[in-house]
């Protein structure tokens, strides 16, 4: 059975990799370590082999963890209760999944004045379906300009998560989609900052990078379904 470090070193193996074959700059995507559900002993470990971003889906049990590690950068990826901005919007420093007008005032209104402008990222739902969370394609750059307008916010880019698909080129299609749509707000917001395109988890990555992510967030592939030895 792999060693926490070996499974995080593989990963970083195929985000080279991926880099390579897509021609892209070294180091031009980033991993999100995604440790919903994972104790903080691995999160520390991770932490030691250099990993600093995390992302987390349960608010208490995130709360928890930045309790504990405040000194790393925390990134909520989960679907976002109205009830629930309030804590996110004081303790993290990363909201992926901006889903909703409403949800983006609350954690505008919500957001510490003595804290820096929380980083979102605009949830799109790229493959149509209904049970996913998300902006449609064609409202997006609309509701971008609305949220964009709030305080206490500063847009950094796109989110998506497609249908699985299991053939490579399927799997490309949407992200190519994602990246036209990324390309547009870039130069609908020319005055902000809109430089992360986070799309690619465990099993599609490869496809996610060759079409110009520059997150992945992966989970399985470093923790596994348990805890696992360091």
């Amino acid at each position: 059975m792999p060693t926490l470090a070996e499974r995080y070193q593989t990963v970083k193996n195929r985000i080279i990799h991926a880099e390579q074959q897509s021609q892209r700059p070294a180091n031009s995507v980033h991993l999100l370590a995604v440790s919903k559900t994972k104790p903080i002993e691995d999160i520390n470990a991770l932490a030691t082999l250099g990993q600093q971003a995390f992302g987390e889906n349960y608010v208490q049990e995130a709360l928890d963890k930045i309790q504990q590690r405040p000194d790393l950068e925390w990134h909520f990826i989960g679907p976002i209760q109205s009830n629930k901005t309030k804590p996110i919007a004081e303790h993290f420093d990363w909201v992926e999944s901006v889903d909703r007008l409403k949800i983006a005032e609350r954690l505008s209104a919500q957001r510490p004045t003595d804290k820096p402008a929380l980083n979102i990222l605009l949830q799109v739902n790229i493959s149509g379906e209904p049970s996913k969370s998300g902006f449609e394609p064609t409202e997006l750059l609309n509701i971008a300009s609305q949220i964009d307008a709030l305080p206490g916010l500063v847009i950094r880019g796109l989110m998506a998560i497609p249908e699985p698909e299991s053939d490579l080129l399927k799997q490309r299609q949407p992200f190519a989609h994602m990246l036209k749509l990324f390309t547009r707000l870039q130069q609908v917001l020319p005055h902000r900052p809109i430089d992360t395109l986070s799309m690619g988890m465990s099993a599609d990555l490869e496809a996610a990078i060759s079409e110009g992510s520059t997150q992945v967030r992966i989970g399985s592939d470093l923790f596994g379904a348990r805890s696992y030895a360091n």
